[in-house]
């Protein structure tokens, strides 16, 4: 099996103009890997040889930099003279390409599911100085062969901006096609070059077709800087008018007009997601909604996204009915809950010592007490009430920055028990 480095190739999975892209194995991490690997003397090319190696040594510089479940991870890099390979996360699957064609359209909440993860991952990687600069659908990689439930994952930094611009390699990196009218113009770019990118993939997820259709380069330019798409609903006549508002305010030509903040585009992605999706049963929710719920607790404000999102993966999510029994005093425990929504009681011996609303943790002390804790209440819903399960395997396999998230939020939330337990007792 020939090898480069410490890594064993596979079998090649990919071949562009810079690069092949094969399968690898690393013996040390026991784990599959994508090895990108640079044509021998592409990097000497007299005219575009400085750009090439600009566009490896950016990736090469985000070795262990992106952690994040929604960008593919850098590992390992070797840019010289003589080699020069790319070691990544192997991501089993395909391309959102797949899913931009009009016979393969994606469900709206689907899409609204994938574009909202995109902002959480391209505001995590702005939040490390990193602008991607080349946001499109062959850049956004489907887990599985199928787009309709695969994990995504962005791919692909070569073109990114990491800390200042390099205005001298801006020119020719990206694909005219969803560049924003400040990248055709060759303007200083920020964050919000990307939301215009990842607002023109959200146009073709929905409709299948890209927002300006040109016969050659110059054409299309020229409509991205002057003209207005045709709204999403016009080419689809049931897309909804929120989806249409997000699509047009994404895509805004005015940076004013635009979105300033990913956190304000997938506000409103998640916006959109809840009014579509009111009646559903709680098991069936998207993970937009599931992340935007945990992430307006208090309990989980000093959560990273990377945890809520794993979170979001263990987490089990029901609906109980009023009268429902969702703890019973004495009973053996081993999880744990959140209100979601809705209205529960809690009684001990057929007294209410207290109710719970939505965002409140309850039966924690199952998970941070003793072996074989029981129960010391009953708890009762009041309400058609939506909750968030945790079993305490979950909580152990986490991750360990996870774990030690929720013994601080435990402490904060027994220590206002205990406050509130104080004053009561003063007050009698």
């Amino acid at each position: 099996m020939e090898k480069i480095g410490k890594y064993e190739l596979v079998r090649e999975i990919g071949r562009g103009a810079t690069s092949t892209v094969y399968l690898g194995n690393d013996p040390f991490s026991k784990r599959e890997v994508a090895v990108k690997i640079a044509f021998p003397d592409i990097l000497r090319d007299p005219k575009r040889g400085r750009l090439y190696t600009h566009i490896f040594l950016n990736e090469a510089a985000l070795v262990g930099k992106l952690s994040h479940p929604h960008i593919v991870q850098t590992y390992d890099a070797v840019v010289d003279d003589h080699l020069c390979y790319i070691v990544m996360e192997y991501v089993a699957g395909s391309t959102l390409e797949a899913a931009c064609t009009a016979n393969r359209l994606l469900s709206y909440a689907r899409v609204v599911e994938i574009i909202f993860k995109c902002t959480r991952a391209l505001d995590f990687a702005f939040r490390a100085g990193i602008i991607h600069r080349d946001i499109k659908p062959a850049n956004i990689l489907v887990s599985g062969f199928d787009p309709d439930v695969g994990e995504i994952k962005i791919s692909d930094f070569g073109a990114a901006i990491i800390g200042s611009p390099d205005r001298t390699l801006i020119l020719g990196m990206g694909s005219p096609a969803y560049m924003s009218p400040q990248q055709v113009k060759d303007h200083t770019l920020d964050h919000q070059a990307d939301i215009y990118s990842l607002g023109v993939v959200m146009y073709q997820l929905l409709t299948g077709q890209l927002p300006f259709q040109a016969r050659n380069s110059y054409d299309l330019i020229y409509q991205i800087i002057n003209s207005e798409p045709r709204r999403p609903s016009a080419l689809r006549a049931d897309i909804p008018a929120s989806l249409d508002a997000i699509v047009a305010r994404a895509m805004s030509k005015k940076l004013e007009n635009r979105y300033p903040s990913w956190a304000e585009f997938a506000h409103d992605l998640a916006q959109a997601c809840r009014g579509r999706r009111l009646n559903i049963p709680a098991e069936q929710m998207v993970d937009v909604e599931k992340f935007d719920t945990l992430r307006s607790f208090a309990f989980f404000a000093d959560f990273s996204d990377v945890e809520l999102w794993e979170i979001v993966r263990f987490s089990e999510w029901n609906r109980v009915s009023p009268g429902e029994v969702i703890i019973q005093d004495g009973k053996a425990g081993d999880c744990f809950y959140f209100l979601a929504e809705g209205e529960l009681k809690v009684l001990k011996n057929g007294m209410i010592l207290d109710l719970l609303t939505t965002g409140e943790c309850f039966g924690e002390m199952a998970v941070i007490g003793k072996a074989n804790s029981v129960r010391g209440a009953d708890i009762i819903a009041l309400t058609d009430s939506k909750l968030v399960r945790i079993t305490e395997s979950a909580l152990q396999d986490s991750s360990a920055a996870c774990r030690m998230h929720f013994y601080q939020s435990f402490l904060a939330v027994l220590s206002e028990r205990l406050t509130s337990a104080n004053v009561r007792l003063v007050s009698f």
